[in-house]
């Protein structure tokens, strides 16, 4: 992939969200970033973003929170979500939302790279 998708990543802790842009950014992807949900509504209804990385479990609004309300605004948006937390009702949920991928913390490189690839293959296909 290239400069021409942009994604944005939305995660409370800065570490792990500056860690997720870097990796991004080294498979050549442009990245913005959000520090909570609504500052990720905030972007989404700003910019066109072909995909979300948001993180489960953030505060005032969480992962599920955030994909509800693009959903509810039409948005087709893929999303992958990360959490450290590996209940399985989260999977169970995320299915039904449609999320393209769940991916557990700490994330790793390769996986969060192909896991994006995929879901943005994806929505190549179906604009197709």
């Amino acid at each position: 992939m290239s400069q021409d998708t942009l994604i944005l990543v939305a995660e409370d802790n800065d570490f792990v969200r500056m860690q997720i842009a870097k990796f991004l950014q080294d498979a050549g992807h442009e990245v913005c970033e959000a520090r909570e949900g609504n500052e990720a509504l905030s972007v989404v209804k700003e910019r066109e973003v072909d995909l979300c990385i948001v993180d489960v479990r953030m505060e005032p609004v969480d992962g599920f929170d955030f994909i509800r309300a693009i959903r509810g605004m039409e948005m087709k948006t893929p999303v992958i979500l990360i959490t450290g937390d590996s209940a399985p009702d989260i999977l169970e949920t995320s299915a039904d939302w449609g999320v393209a991928a769940v991916l557990i913390k700490p994330v790793e490189k390769k996986r969060l790279v192909m896991a994006v690839e995929r879901s943005l293959a994806m929505m190549k296909k179906r604009k197709a």
